[in-house]
């Protein structure tokens, strides 16, 4: 709480020393709005590094050939699912035919009136791996219904076998079923199913249904195949292919193509990203007489390095192995507003005409001296290092001198505050001392005064 000085003998006002204090922080204060502008000016700086950011994003990951290119599949979605490796497949066409599922072994119980409540007594189940391990599980009274041996049977993760309780849906009075399968398809994995033998028991288990393992059959280009499960990265390079549905004698096509369409989507994502960054330049650089150049970046010259270093990168010439060319041959070209456009149907069709030309545009290509000619993707991703690059690029340096000007800044206000304070607190205790002076001298004068009686004071001076 402030002292307040005046008002009993001085005369002067209550907040005198508040009145010289708001008079000497004029200074802090103008250093304030110019911290504030300069902030400003940071924070624009920092929206243009997020975009520029982003950029840089998008091109590295889409910075060489393969991580451009992208392939379609065309085939019968019903019979067969498929996944292409774009570093390993290459475009074809192939017809096929699924003749035969693979299929593991499998086998179905009895019918049971309850899951929980049966009991089929005490003993054994006995059966053999594909790779001629025996196992043998021994059921005690605890575990005898159907549900227990389920449990039992699947406890043994080393067995190879699973078991599972079904309500086979019959209607029927015993309509709780166990069903025993490998985990494995294919003819290599037949199994022989257990035999079960059991004493004392009020329900029969036996195995009422068994189904052998088989390998899946298809046939490509015409030739038969036999794959040992329904899903195989093997059958063609690149592809994994997934068997759904068997139909022997039907045959249909699969299809391994370029998809155009979808690396035209990520170049035109690379301009559109470019086209924010001169977005961001053009309405900074957009001045009326109602603009605050001392918070925006209007008329910065970093700006107009920045667009200059990217409209070069763009329009440079590129170097393959049928000659030079311009990204502009096809499809990219300058607006008259100054905006990036990508004209996707022309690049289409030279990318239909010559796949591998356009990738070389886009990403380079290496020579039989083994070094490397860069491409439009290459062009761009050098400017945007070199702007980005800590601590001398274009956008890094700017930022971190305008957080250099501001900590200048904070030095200063920090230094003038230290120096207001002690300077209040001087001027409280020269108020302090007035005020007790004054009340001295009035104190002196009231004395005096009652001493001389009511005479006036200029006759008893004289």
């Amino acid at each position: 709480m402030g002292l307040a000085f005046g008002s009993i003998n001085t005369g002067l006002p209550k907040d005198i020393v508040q009145q010289i204090m708001k008079a000497e922080r004029i200074p802090i204060t103008n250093m304030e709005k110019r911290k504030s502008k300069i902030e400003d000016k940071k924070g624009l700086v920092g929206e243009l590094i997020q975009l520029v950011e982003g950029l840089k994003g998008s091109i590295l990951k889409n910075g060489s050939a393969r991580s451009l290119r992208e392939l379609s599949i065309d085939t019968d979605e019903k019979i067969i699912g498929v996944t292409a490796d774009k570093n390993i497949a290459e475009p074809a066409s192939y017809q096929m035919e699924v003749k035969q599922l693979a299929q593991k072994s499998s086998a179905m119980s009895s019918g049971f009136e309850d899951a929980d409540d049966s009991y089929v007594g005490v003993g054994f189940i006995q059966y053999t791996l594909p790779n001629g391990d025996s196992k043998e599980i021994y059921v005690d009274s605890e575990n005898s219904s159907l549900k227990s041996i389920a449990k039992l049977i699947n406890k043994d993760s080393d067995s190879g076998l699973r078991a599972s309780v079904i309500n086979d849906g019959s209607a029927s009075d015993t309509p709780w079923r166990l069903i025993l399968s490998l985990k494995e398809t294919g003819d290599v994995n037949k199994a022989e199913f257990p035999y079960f033998y059991f004493v004392d028991g009020e329900d029969d288990l036996y195995l009422e249904f068994e189904r052998e393992a088989q390998d899946a059959v298809v046939a490509l280009d015409g030739f038969e195949i036999e794959l040992g499960e329904n899903k195989t990265s093997d059958l063609i390079p690149g592809l994994t292919i997934d068997l759904k549905k068997a139909k022997p004698g039907e045959e249909f096509a699969l299809n391994v193509a370029e998809d155009t369409m979808a690396v035209g989507e990520k170049v035109n994502g690379i301009v559109d990203q470019i086209n924010a960054v001169f977005a961001f330049i053009k309405d900074q650089n957009t001045l009326d007489e109602k603009s605050d150049t001392s918070r925006t970046l209007g008329g910065d010259i970093m700006l107009q390095s920045l667009e200059g270093r990217l409209r070069s990168a763009i329009f440079k010439n590129i170097e393959t192995k049928k000659g030079n060319f311009r990204i502009g041959d096809v499809g990219l070209s300058f607006t008259r507003e100054g905006n990036l456009k990508f004209d996707q149907e022309k690049f289409g069709s030279e990318l239909k005409k010559d796949y591998q030309n356009i990738a070389e545009i886009l990403t380079g290509t290496f020579k039989k001296d083994g070094t490397k000619s860069d491409g439009f993707i290459d062009n761009m991703n050098k400017v945007i290092g070199q702007t980005l690059r800590f601590p001398d690029g274009l956008l890094a340096s700017r930022k971190r001198s305008l957080e250099n000007n501001i900590a200048a800044v904070d030095r200063r206000i920090k230094q003038r505050e230290s120096m207001l304070e002690q300077k209040e607190k001087n001027l409280k205790n020269k108020f302090a001392r007035l005020e007790g002076t004054i009340s001295r001298i009035k104190a002196q004068g009231a004395g005096i005064q009652s001493m001389g009686g009511a005479a006036p004071q200029v006759a008893q001076l004289g």
